[in-house]
């Protein structure tokens, strides 16, 4: 595996690979855990070489969050990918993402409205600005994200459209189904912030969610579902629940009512110093 973290031999390492075949780009922050490396393992199914980026990315954290206790275990990482054939680890630092006198910004309307964007506002500028460049410097021919991140998935299916970065049609940006723990909690980076305690607690997120749909399903008017959802988080020790909402699973308009289109239920609470989402097919 190689490892880069400048520019001009990341374009001759990324030019050399794609000459034998399709690259796939899988982009992280780094810590990586079980559902970072399914995503390695389905885009070596898909294609002949893996390039994973590890960049944890300061524009998409806001102020008072936690970029600096963000954690990052490069060698730890390199080793794993190492492991699972990935053929290039990019690594930029800060100053190469984002040198002296750098001014773009990408802002992606409407899918980035509300959720994790009205919650964390700047948040998806960010998270577009850089998967953009991620794009432009690997240039991959197709792209692996979790679907665990599901507003962010949308977010960069939208601009990787309007921007023409894929073609028309071919959906490149490929969204690999939630890992989850045993006890059904989404795997994420931050669970490793929660102590024993919170960790036990935190499985009552996946089964609340679960709960909620199986009310719906069964008629219960989504607002009374969402709101029993909040209630057990809050009685299974959530300190706080972001949002709540049943959505369009494209659009991500909320939904009042469950239609016959494809549904999501989207979740994100916070339990201790983690902040946790979620998603189902509702």
């Amino acid at each position: 595996m190689q490892t880069v973290n400048r520019i001009d031999p990341l374009r001759d390492a990324v030019g050399a690979l794609r000459r034998e075949g399709p690259l796939a780009l899988v982009p992280t922050m780094g810590a990586l855990h079980e559902g970072h490396l399914t995503l390695v393992r389905e885009a070596r199914r898909r294609a002949a070489h893996v390039a994973v980026s590890i960049f944890v990315n300061p524009r998409q954290f806001g102020a008072g969050e936690d970029l600096a206790a963000y954690p990052r275990r490069l060698a730890e990482d390199s080793a794993l990918l190492a492991a699972e054939g990935v053929a290039l680890l990019w690594a930029p630092t800060a100053e190469v993402m984002y040198p002296a006198g750098y001014a773009t910004n990408i802002a992606v309307t409407g899918v980035s409205d509300g959720l994790c964007g009205a919650a964390r506002p700047g948040h998806f500028d960010g998270v577009a600005t850089v998967v953009c460049k991620l794009f432009n410097q690997v240039r991959p021919d197709l792209a692996l994200f979790g679907e665990k991140d599901w507003q962010q998935l949308a977010v960069i299916r939208r601009m990787a459209r309007d921007l023409d970065l894929v073609r028309p049609h071919v959906d490149r940006i490929i969204g690999v189904p939630t890992v989850r723990e045993a006890d059904g909690l989404a795997m994420s980076s931050r669970n490793a912030y929660l102590t024993p305690a919170e960790r036990a607690a935190a499985a009552a997120l996946p089964r609340a969610m679960q709960a909620a749909i199986a009310r719906i399903a069964a008629g219960t008017p989504v607002d009374a579902a969402l709101a029993e959802l909040v209630a057990a988080l809050h009685a299974g020790g959530f300190a706080a629940v972001d949002y709540a909402a049943l959505c369009d699973a494209g659009t991500l308009a909320p939904l009042a009512e469950r239609g016959t289109g494809p549904a999501r239920l989207l979740v994100a609470a916070r339990i201790g110093r983690a902040r946790l989402i979620d998603n189902m097919a509702a």
